[in-house]
């Protein structure tokens, strides 16, 4: 079995650059995933491993093949290439080096009566992580990230989402690519917004349906406020007028669930 060592083999370097630049992650089409549960998750996704790297000390090559198809190449790596590749602070001693898949709105493929969810312009990877965790959760048929500012390989959105980012349908577009398509294939959706908007808990979740949900700091673009369905609106009871959009993302995921009979 092939043996690194060193932190300087120009292989580990051209991983570190995978974790940490999304113009390498894109150029090579490749991304880094830590953690067993996290692999099995992207398997079950189909997403492709190219190489498996491991720490011996923290995991025996025995137990990956279990878990792991045995026609990916595996190296095994010393605690201080480990230390340079790992993201997290608490890991089990095994990378990934996984091909990112294609993320078009043609890809996806939708039930009858689908439940989408579309992020608009989302700058922070926790946030999306954590949207992820919560659209997995309620097994939203898609999620559309519209207008997006980072890239969806970023190790802190593989982290955060713990995984749920290889169990969801996802999709990459423009904003008007992703209203177009909502259109063309009669989606209602609704915009959460605080201009010309009705109470969330009023409007009708159970036909076709997409939540539009945006940044904190400056919500949707104007086209998702002009051509929704309805806008909506979480009322607030407090001093402030706005939360963090991955709670005001699951009030309203969890509400259309409700309304669908889970």
């Amino acid at each position: 079995m092939k043996q690194i060592t060193s932190a300087q083999n120009p292989f580990i370097k051209s991983l570190v650059l995978l974790q940490e630049k999304a113009k390498a992650r894109k150029q090579s089409g490749t991304f880094l995933i830590e953690g067993l549960r996290e692999m099995e998750l992207a398997i079950k996704g189909n997403y492709t491993f190219e190489t498996i790297l491991f720490l011996p000390e923290l995991v025996s090559e025995t137990e990956i093949r279990k878990r792991i198809p045995n026609s990916v190449e595996f190296i095994e790596i010393s605690k201080e290439v480990y230390q340079k590749l790992a993201y997290r602070d608490t890991t089990e001693g095994i990378i990934a080096v996984a091909q990112t898949k294609s993320l078009g709105l043609a890809d996806l493929k939708l039930p009858e009566n689908p439940l989408i969810v579309v992020m608009e312009a989302i700058e922070k990877p926790g946030n999306i992580g954590a949207m992820l965790r919560t659209c997995d959760a309620a097994k939203v048929d898609a999620v559309i990230i519209a207008n997006p500012k980072t890239d969806l390989y970023n190790p802190n959105i593989v982290r955060s989402s713990v995984g749920c980012l290889f169990t969801n349908q996802i999709a990459i577009a423009t904003t008007e690519e992703a209203i177009a398509f909502l259109q063309q294939n009669h989606i209602h959706f609704y915009s959460a917004t605080l201009q010309n908007s009705t109470a969330y808990h009023t409007q009708n979740y159970t036909t076709p349906t997409a939540l539009v949900v945006g940044t904190e700091a400056t919500g949707l673009s104007q086209p998702w406020r002009d051509q929704a369905t309805q806008n909506i609106i979480i009322p607030m009871q407090g001093a402030i007028d706005s939360m963090n959009v991955s709670v005001a993302a699951a009030i309203l995921i969890f509400e259309a669930k409700r309304q669908r009979g889970f």
